[in-house]
């Protein structure tokens, strides 16, 4: 399991004040990092392993998009999709909106490595 640094916007109606303290460039340093983390964890999995990746985000860069632009460049990479009565299927993994069932909001996709 990747519980990848994010910024945090799942969790925004316990913690409002992430409005403020989040800027336009922590976005993107933080989907460099996530991507860093990605691309450098992929290598330790067995062939056939499952990874999956989470954050307590709402945002697309973080979560669908970030999983897209891994699995355009991961040859051995697919996702496994999850089959579940919660959340929202994306696109690319599965999203829980703030507040749905009095939760937070979190993001989670599951990626399987090819091989044996």
């Amino acid at each position: 399991m990747l519980d990848a640094p994010c910024s945090a916007t799942g969790v925004i109606r316990r913690h409002p004040d992430i409005k403020s303290l989040r800027r336009a460039e922590d976005i993107a340093e933080l989907a460099a990092t996530q991507q860093a983390l990605l691309h450098n964890l992929w290598p330790m999995l067995a062939p056939g392993s499952l990874l999956l990746y989470a954050t307590c985000s709402v945002l697309k860069i973080e979560n669908e998009q970030q999983i897209a632009a891994f699995l355009a460049v991961t040859a051995d990479a697919s996702e496994h999709i999850i089959t579940a009565d919660w959340g929202i299927a994306r696109p690319h993994g599965r999203q829980i909106l703030p507040g749905d069932h009095n939760m937070d909001g979190f993001y989670y996709a599951l990626l399987r490595k090819q091989g044996a």
